[in-house]
């Protein structure tokens, strides 16, 4: 199936077991499971308006672990925002979001124009808390990016954390409204300025 110009490509990023496939089943299906199965990639779509038209958020949940580099530079060099996912349990979940950031970098150049969230997730877990929320603010600080922390299982601040990433989104105007009855999509890309609003 031939990607549509107007797929607004979102890739989450983190080590393994840190969540993300969780943060993004919450997103997209308002689900939340238990049990831990790592990801190799799997591809999730959203509608949502933008611009007074249609286009679909194409959100990738990528490996936790280093097994497919190729993938992860494909990745990297195909999407529009990134999600850098970390655990507030797992020091080295943080760690291990270094070499990811430093090769966003590497393959997209100008990353002050491209919208970067870094996430520290399973803040419903802080008595095994190892990385402060001032940690995770400096390194986004650092990182010229933003910053949060959410709970998949608590369902804190997760549409918050997409709504965030499309509100840097700076060119076009777009809002979360799913609404499945609107699929003719309309294939002009305006590039406005404005605010995003989740429905």
């Amino acid at each position: 199936m031939p990607e549509q110009s107007n797929d607004y490509r979102v890739v989450v990023f983190g080590a393994g077991g840190v969540g993300k496939s969780s943060l993004v089943l919450r997103f997209v299906k308002g689900t939340f499971r238990e049990s831990y199965i790592p990801t190799i990639e799997d591809t999730y779509r959203q509608v949502i308006s933008c611009d007074k038209s249609i286009c679909t958020l194409q959100i990738t949940d990528t490996t936790g672990s280093h097994q497919f580099p190729a993938m992860q530079r494909l990745s990297i060099s195909k999407g529009h925002a990134f999600i850098l996912v970390y655990s507030i349990t797992s020091r080295q979940s943080l760690e291990e979001l270094k070499p990811i950031y430093e090769q966003i970098c590497q393959i997209k150049g100008d990353i002050e124009s491209i919208p970067i969230m870094l996430v520290g997730n399973k803040n419903d877990e802080n008595q095994n808390r190892e990385v402060d929320s001032s940690e995770g603010e400096a390194m986004a600080r650092k990182w010229k990016c933003a910053f949060m922390e959410t709970s998949a299982k608590m369902n804190h601040n997760v549409k918050e954390l997409f709504q965030e990433l499309l509100n840097l989104e700076k060119r076009r105007t777009v809002s979360l409204q799913i609404d499945g009855k609107k699929s003719k999509q309309q294939k002009r890309k305006e590039k406005l300025k404005g605010k995003c609003v989740v429905m």
